[in-house]
């Protein structure tokens, strides 16, 4: 949800992988993108489509 609430006020990607993920984009750019952007998209899924898989039984 922190990744989610730093995407919607902007934040850049290097902030969120250094303050959320706790990965240096300067010395792991690719390791950095690859990681924000699984988690990224996995987070947006989850409130999108995931929840409904959750209370589903």
């Amino acid at each position: 949800m922190r990744l989610l609430d730093a995407s919607a006020d902007d934040a850049s990607e290097q902030e969120m992988a250094h303050l959320i993920l706790g990965i240096d984009p300067a010395c792991e750019t690719e390791r950095a993108r690859k990681v924000l952007r699984s988690h990224l998209d996995r987070a947006n899924w989850m409130v999108t489509t995931g929840y409904k898989d959750l209370f589903a039984s």
